[in-house]
């Protein structure tokens, strides 16, 4: 990028021009501008509310009433409603002519959902839920994928004041149920299949065992999960109302139905963490928060107005489905695609940009990898004239990938490369069109995100790799983790290694010109094509298999290169990862090894099976037991094993040996 985009015009620069305005301060650069929004927090979290003319029917207190972490209180006495801000647009003359949804996907012919029907249906949603006596706070759970009917479920559920949690039908029943046990829901709304990679897949079984689990369960919905797919009512058996989605959707709303006006911190949704040393966190956010954050993130960051079309290709069971809902709050007319983004072969997703007249397309860093490992040329399978900009997450973007989309999708194109998470819903490092992009960086810290690298006694690092930290609040963190009666868990989560500072589990660097560079996971998480997953549950269902005594796995993320993730496996005496299942069939049963990757597939997802499997004698552990999954994550990835742990603090140090040989062949190998 050059000097000339100092002078464009962007949403940004619209709001910085009228922040001017309105206060008399001025702001020299984005840098000055972003140390004012994380020095006069209630300054910049106000102006968002006033710029984005967010209404309540009685005005707040005051916009921080507590700034500490945990435990801040934003916009006291405030009221709103996520799906009353989106709908808002539906009456908007603005609108007019411009659709709320584009989708398609496999099997599935690119279609429309206006505002004025999205309204409608809504609002049929809801008057339902309400008429089957959901209340404000009940919990309503989805198993959908990526279809308008998953948006038009959280819309009625948000909008009744009902907390929603979705899981994409990609996963199986375990973790399903990790996550749903928890939060006890009222209603099921669920498909029975889906289509992914050219193949239908049947999630009956599923359905039927979640609702024979989850005895909370009053209501289950059925949805198709794909064009002509039937649904079967009989096989979930008996015990809940079985209702269509198709017949209450086309139903009459209630008279006068309108949303109803919740508190600003009222819970909207719960989504899940990774579950790396247990069952995963239900992480409960906010209306007000999550509406302000995504507005700041898509309309500021993000550079995206009403007359975009936006996309960020996603499965339900990541925060960035959250994020393309979020472009609806500004008015944004977003894009969904549901299936496999590289079947039958990787133009198919470019295809759909093209035919959907996208202007910003987000998308996991390894899908652009794959694109560019496949020797894709977007712009010769699809006209891709109206795409101004390409987002990227979930892993470290390759300096190689910044140089194939310059090349095939167009010279001039705008990468914003972002880097946030589940945890608050949200972006901590973002875009600024009008800033210099360096391949290989992210351009600037979002405004209202104090982050900054740390080291281990907790001083700032400039141009040195830290941990990555955010030393005050923002209005989208966690309200609570569901459970955690004492939020002794959430303190835990993201405050035990710096009290009263937020430690997000990365590694960052900023440099001197204030960009930013991730260097992975600090922690132990799983995070494959930018889905999520903790190493508990890939221990649950490896150790399940009679053969397996114990395991370990590891996701090694390399900035510029693929990740890796091994699986370490110690077995019984006589059983071998080659030897087939003892069927006495033995020419045909499967071996131990592909066994182990079936199992994974079907507990939790086809993205969480391992690279390679190996066996060893021992799984290092602590002397009270834990698995030493980041000591020997940080050993294979290059670090000394005098650095990354201490062997008088092993319960078993001889069990380090041959992860210390195995790294050293990984890295002769390379």
């Amino acid at each position: 990028m050059t000097d000339e985009n100092a002078c464009l015009t962007t949403q940004l620069s619209l709001y910085q021009d009228w922040l001017e305005l309105r206060s008399g301060a001025k702001f020299a650069d984005y840098e000055s501008l972003w140390r004012w929004s994380i020095t006069d927090l209630e300054g910049f979290w106000g102006s968002l509310w006033e710029y984005f003319d967010l209404h309540s029917p009685r005005p707040f207190q005051r916009v921080l009433a507590e700034p500490v972490m945990p435990g801040a209180r934003w916009f006291e006495g405030a009221q709103v409603n996520y799906a009353g801000q989106v709908l808002r647009h539906a009456a908007s003359a603005h609108q007019a002519g411009r659709p709320a949804i584009v989708f398609g996907g496999e099997g599935r012919e690119l279609a429309e959902l206006s505002w004025p029907e999205l309204a409608r249906r809504v609002a049929a949603v809801a008057s339902w839920l309400e008429e089957i006596g959901v209340q404000p706070g009940d919990r309503v759970a989805a198993y959908l994928p990526n279809i308008p009917e998953t948006i038009i479920a959280f819309l009625a559920t948000a909008s009744v004041g009902a907390v929603w949690s979705v899981c994409s039908p990609e996963m199986g029943p375990v973790s399903v149920l990790d996550r749903l046990r928890q939060i006890a829901p009222k209603v099921l709304f669920a498909c029975q299949g889906y289509r992914y990679g050219g193949r239908e897949h049947d999630r009956r079984e599923v359905v039927r065992t979640l609702v024979a689990e989850l005895p909370s369960v009053t209501d289950v919905v059925l949805v198709p999960g794909a064009p002509g797919m039937a649904l079967d009512p009989e096989s979930i058996g008996t015990g809940p109302r079985i209702a269509s989605l198709a017949q209450i959707s086309t139903g009459e709303p209630r008279a006068g139905w309108e949303p109803r006006w919740v508190a600003f911190d009222h819970p909207l949704w719960i989504v899940y963490s990774s579950g790396t040393t247990g069952m995963p966190k239900p992480i409960v956010h906010g209306h007000g928060g999550v509406i302000l954050e995504a507005l700041k993130l898509g309309v500021l960051q993000n550079d995206i107005g009403p007359e975009d079309r936006f996309l960020w290709y996603a499965t339900t069971g990541w925060i960035m489905w959250n994020c393309q809902v979020g472009g609806l709050l500004g008015g944004t007319t977003i894009c969904i695609y549901d299936g496999n983004p590289g079947w039958p072969d990787w133009t198919s997703l470019w295809r759909f940009v093209g035919a959907a007249g996208v202007t910003f397309f987000g998308a996991g860093a390894a899908y652009y990898a794959a694109c560019s490992k496949a020797g894709i040329e977007p712009t010769e399978v699809a006209d891709l004239s109206r795409l101004r900009a390409l987002g990227a997450t979930g892993s470290p973007l390759s300096i190689e990938c910044y140089e194939w989309g310059y090349r095939h999708v167009r010279p001039d194109i705008w990468w914003c490369v972002i880097s946030g998470g589940t945890d608050f819903a949200g972006a901590f490092i973002g875009g600024n069109r009008a800033l210099p992009v360096v391949p290989g960086e992210m351009q600037c810290r979002c405004l209202g995100a104090a982050v900054a690298a740390w080291s281990d006694d907790g001083q700032e690092l400039i141009d040195e790799v830290g941990e990555l930290v955010c030393t005050q609040p923002m209005p989208s963190m966690p309200l609570y983790l569901w459970g955690d009666a004492d939020g002794e868990r959430y303190r835990q989560s993201y405050f035990e290694m710096f009290p009263g500072v937020w430690r997000h589990g990365d590694w960052i660097r900023i440099t001197r010109d204030g960009g930013a560079i991730i260097y992975g996971r600090s922690d132990t998480t799983i995070n494959r094509f930018g889905i999520r997953m903790g190493t508990a549950e890939i221990y649950r269902a490896v150790e399940a298999l009679p053969e397996v005594l114990d395991s370990l796995v590891v996701d090694l993320e390399y900035l510029g290169r693929e990740s890796y993730m091994p699986l370490f496996v110690v077995l019984r005496d006589g059983a071998s990862l080659t030897a087939p299942e003892p069927t006495g069939n033995q020419g045909q049963a499967p071996d131990l090894a592909a066994r182990i990757k079936a199992e994974i597939r079907a507990a939790l997802s086809a993205r969480h099976v391992p690279d390679e499997i190996f066996q060893v004698p021992e799984i290092p552990r602590t002397m009270s037991g834990k698995k030493l999954e980041l000591p020997i994550r940080r050993l294979l990835l290059g670090e000394p094993p005098e650095k990354v742990l201490n062997r008088d603090a092993m319960g078993n140090p001889a069990s380090l040996e041959w992860f210390i040989r195995f790294a050293r062949t990984r890295a002769g190998a390379k």
